[in-house]
Order: C-alpha cells, then sequence, then structure tokens
C-alpha cells in the first residue's frame, strides 16, 4: 500500500470508498467482483479502523480482544488463521483483515495516510473528492461514492457540572482515548456509562490494580455475558428466528421472553449487587460483559448513580453520597462524525437535523451514486451484516439487484437513524441486507440444514447458500459449523416458547387467518 498514489484514472466504473477499515475492505472487494474500479482513501497509516490500532481512527487497548465469538467475527470467504482463540485479540483482527485485503487483491488500490476533505455532487452526475495527503490537496471525480468512514471515532464526553474542573492526576478521558490501561495501577478509577466499553474497561482497571473501581450509571442494563457454557451468546440470541419472530409476533411479547432467557441464563443486575434495572427490557437495555457481574459480587468493582457534579478530586453522585478519585474514564457513545459532506448531501440525509434518513442504512433516493456502509450500529457481530450490505451495493450498482424506489421511499420503506444512539436488532439488520441482496437461503430449499440456518448462529457461510456468488463448499461449512452450534447451542423454555408461537403464526397466516 503506497501512500497517496493510485495508478487507475477516472472511468464509468470508478468508486471512491471513505475509510479502510471492515465495512471499506468489503465495499472494495465485492464492488471488485462487480467489476468496478474502487480506491479507498484511509486516513490512518495502516488500513483495518479500529483494528488497525492506529490512535487516528483506534479505540482499542493493548489487550482487548473481540467481544463476539471466531466464527460470527469473519467474512464468509475467508476463515482466521488456524489456532486463532474463539474470541480474536485485536491484533488478530488486524492479521485478519490484512489477509482479507491481499487475497482479494485490495492493495494497490488503498491510498493510506489520506484524508478525504470534502464530497459533493458534480454535473452529470458524478461526485468530487477532495483528499489530501502528506500537505498534497487533490480533487478528483468519481462516477460513485461509499461512504464507510465508521461510526464510533467522535466520541462524546457528558455534561456534567465541574467536569472541566476536575483535578485528579489521571485527568477525564473517554474509553476511545485509553490506550494504557496499566496507567490505572494504585488509582482510584470511576467508570462513567454502561455500554461494553464501559464494563470492559472497568474489569480492565481491576485487573491491573487499580486501588478502587467505580462504575456510575443514569440506568441499569441487564449485562449478559459474551460466553455462557462455553457458547458464545450470539450463537444463542442473535440466530434467524430471533429475527422472523420479530417479524411474526408482537415485540413486548418478544422482548418478555429474551429477558426470561437472561434472567434464566445469567441472573439480574441486583443478584450481584448493582442496582435493580427496569422491568421493561425496552427501557433498561441490555449490555454484555464477561466478568463485571462476577467482580461487582467478589466487590471488587462497585455501582453508584449518576453523577451530578464534579469539585477538585471529588465527585457527586445522585443518591447524595461523593468519592474523591484520580482518574474518570467515560464510556459515553460517540457521535457520527461526516465533516466532509457537503451541505447538499447534508440536508437530503438529514444529518443537522440529527437523523440520518437512509433506505436500510444505505441508500438514498436523492443521491444516487452515493453510498453508506457500516454506519450503523448493532447489539452483536458487524462483520455478517456489514459484508451483505456490500454485497447488495455492489449488486445494486451493477445491475444485478434493483435500487430501491422513490416511490418505496414515499411509501415509508426508509429508515430514520436517529443519533448519536440508536442501536438495531442484529439478525433483523443482517436478513435485511441479506433479502435485499438477493442471498438470504429459503429453509424450504435447505431441510437438512433447516434446524442449523433457523436456530444456528447466522454464519456468514449462510449466506452463500444461494443467489448470486453462491458456493459449492457452503452446505458443508454451514452443516460443520451449523450442526456443531446447534448441538451445542443453549436450548431454554424460552426459544422453545418462541418456535412455538412462531410456527403458529405462521400456519395462521398461511390459513389466511389474523
Amino acid at each position: 500500500m503506497d501512500p497517496c498514489s493510485y495508478s487507475g484514472g477516472m472511468t464509468s466504473r470508478t468508486v471512491a470508498i471513505i475509510g479502510a477499515g471492515p465495512a471499506g475492505l468489503a465495499c472494495g472487494r465485492w464492488l471488485k467482483r462487480e467489476g468496478f474500479e474502487p480506491v479507498l482513501y484511509e486516513q490512518a497509516c495502516r488500513i483495518g479502523g479500529q483494528w488497525s490500532g492506529d490512535p487516528v481512527c483506534s479505540g482499542v487497548w493493548p489487550s482487548l480482544c473481540t467481544n463476539t465469538g471466531r466464527d460470527m467475527t469473519e467474512f464468509s470467504d475467508l476463515s482466521h488463521s488456524p489456532g486463532t482463540p474463539l474470541y480474536p485479540s485485536n491484533a488478530a483482527m488486524y492479521e485478519y483483515l490484512l489477509r482479507y485485503v491481499d487475497k482479494f487483491d485490495l492493495v494497490d488500490r488503498v491510498r493510506l495516510r489520506t484524508r478525504v476533505e470534502h464530497v459533493e455532487a458534480a454535473p452529470g452526475g458524478t461526485w468530487v473528492v477532495r483528499a489530501s495527503c502528506d500537505g498534497e490537496v487533490r480533487e478528483e471525480r468519481f462516477e460513485r461514492v461509499v461512504v464507510a468512514s465508521g461510526r464510533f471515532n467522535d466520541p462524546v464526553l457528558p455534561t456534567v457540572p465541574g467536569l472541566c474542573g476536575f483535578a485528579g492526576e489521571g485527568g477525564v478521558i473517554h474509553t476511545f482515548h485509553c490506550k494504557d490501561p496499566v496507567a490505572f495501577r494504585g488509582r482510584r478509577v470511576l467508570i462513567g456509562g454502561c455500554a461494553v466499553s464501559a464494563l470492559e474497561l472497568a474489569c480492565e482497571a481491576v485487573s491491573q490494580g487499580a486501588s478502587r473501581v467505580v462504575c456510575a450509571n443514569r440506568r441499569q442494563r441487564y449485562i449478559l455475558p459474551k460466553n455462557v457454557a462455553g457458547v458464545p451468546i450470539e450463537n444463542v440470541i442473535h440466530t434467524r428466528l430471533s429475527a422472523l419472530v420479530r417479524e411474526a409476533l408482537p415485540l413486548p411479547e418478544v422482548m418478555e421472553e429474551l429477558k426470561a432467557f437472561i434472567v434464566r441464563a445469567c441472573g439480574t443486575p441486583e443478584r450481584y449487587g448493582a442496582p435493580k434495572p427496569h422491568e421493561d427490557l425496552l427501557a433498561a437495555g441490555i449490555t454484555q460483559c464477561q466478568f463485571f457481574l462476577p467482580l461487582l459480587a467478589e466487590g471488587r468493582l462497585n455501582v453508584r448513580p449518576w453523577i451530578t457534579g464534579v469539585g477538585g478530586e471529588r465527585v457527586h453522585f445522585g443518591d447524595g453520597s461523593s468519592e474523591v478519585f484520580d482518574t474518570l474514564v467515560f464510556g459515553t457513545g460517540f457521535r457520527l462524525h461526516l465533516p466532509f459532506l457537503s451541505d447538499a448531501i447534508r440536508k437530503a440525509l438529514a444529518l443537522d437535523a440529527g437523523r440520518m434518513e437512509l433506505n436500510d442504512f444505505t441508500f438514498h433516493p436523492r443521491l444516487p451514486g452515493l453510498a453508506f456502509a457500516g454506519l450503523f450500529q448493532v447489539a452483536g457481530p458487524y462483520l455478517p451484516p456489514i459484508e451483505l450490505q456490500a454485497r447488495w451495493i455492489a449488486y445494486a450498482w451493477s445491475g444485478v439487484r434493483e435500487l430501491p424506489t422513490a416511490d418505496a421511499w414515499q411509501s415509508g420503506a426508509s429508515n430514520s437513524q436517529h443519533l448519536p444512539e440508536h442501536v438495531h436488532h442484529m439478525p433483523s439488520l443482517t436478513l435485511a441486507f441479506a433479502r435485499n441482496a438477493g442471498v438470504e437461503p429459503r429453509l424450504e430449499d435447505w431441510p437438512e440444514l433447516a434446524d442449523a440456518l433457523l436456530l444456528g448462529p447466522l454464519l456468514p457461510a449462510g449466506f452463500r447458500l444461494s443467489g448470486r456468488d453462491s458456493t459449492l463448499d457452503a452446505a458443508a461449512r454451514i452443516r460443520m459449523g451449523g450442526s456443531t452450534a446447534a448441538a451445542e447451542r443453549i436450548d431454554s423454555p424460552e426459544r422453545r416458547a418462541l418456535l412455538r408461537k412462531f410456527t403458529e403464526r405462521r400456519r395462521n397466516l398461511a390459513l389466511g387467518e389474523t
């Protein structure tokens, strides 16, 4: 990868891809497969996005591992190296993406250290991209543009009275900027937030020998471990069945079944010493961390209400208590940061109104030739929906699949992603992209795989069974991975109840009943 350079010229098939993280690389691979000429702009010194470790765009710390299992943290056409742990390290993920770039011959299409400064529509249905590299600014025209610049690179600190005057020696940082948790050793650390990164860093602070670790949050969420009985939790809850029952059954009923599973699998937070969450799972929310609840039960972590103010080194909480801390760390989310988009694009997307209006998070009817990839938030694995979204973009632009129509947009088929925080159901989003790409396998076509496809994990190979780019070995890979997952899955009364209700609902619909 030669920084700033690319030998290709402007043709009717050129595509600028902004970002060379997993979404940008997947788009490059599939657009190239459809005969396009992609050019990937990457502001960091190497590819990989969050997995690059480059402080420009990466929020990983040295010991961070994936919170989703190996088989669901890969693309459909490249497995992890032999010996990779069930939860790959950030270094293993970077090595995996390097192999992906090499396998699909994307090396010479990536421009490193190249920051996109402006994108706007140009006459003739083309797009102008202005970018800088090592002080040199260049403008180029492309037929199409994919924005894949990442969802988690503009951290948000909360508004707390006195926060800017905090006097602790460790200062105030966001989890995104926490590169050296060893610095927590011997310090009193407050972690603000209840999302995955906040809880993971709280556990990291304990393991690094912090003298005291306290977590403060606005609402107590239900907490799932990432692994139960040796099975990655997404293999159990992020299945095709979970998406289909959301389509067939009332959401409150589905959430009640999910809550029952969570309570049965790992209990509720108050049993470990945390506040009692809201009875309604939708109101409380769900987060994930393997060790948080056990450490809380052992008294090595503590939980407080949200912060009401800061004075010097002392932090005040909503219950009237206060403590002195050395370091404040916040895992309080990210803004969607797309400063390079022109005013006209921002207006069409309603970005400045706090939304991002797209058809299935990808296309806008008034912005032909522009697509967005990987900018959604999901609870669960990212690579399967990212790959399917990339395939849909490539197939739609090559004419294999139809682009969303303006009529579909007007009829309400668009999605309005509220910002800065809107978390989507991973299986539902995955199936939406698969259907748009025309690669969702029909259960009736694969009776011998029905159990694995319905109840097992949404393995990437499951979307290479039929449709464009199907592969001869996909069924065997599903049998090997899906049947093992089906045998090892944590079955439950909740899952069986959902399956019964789903089956009954499908039967009634087939008979024309409601």
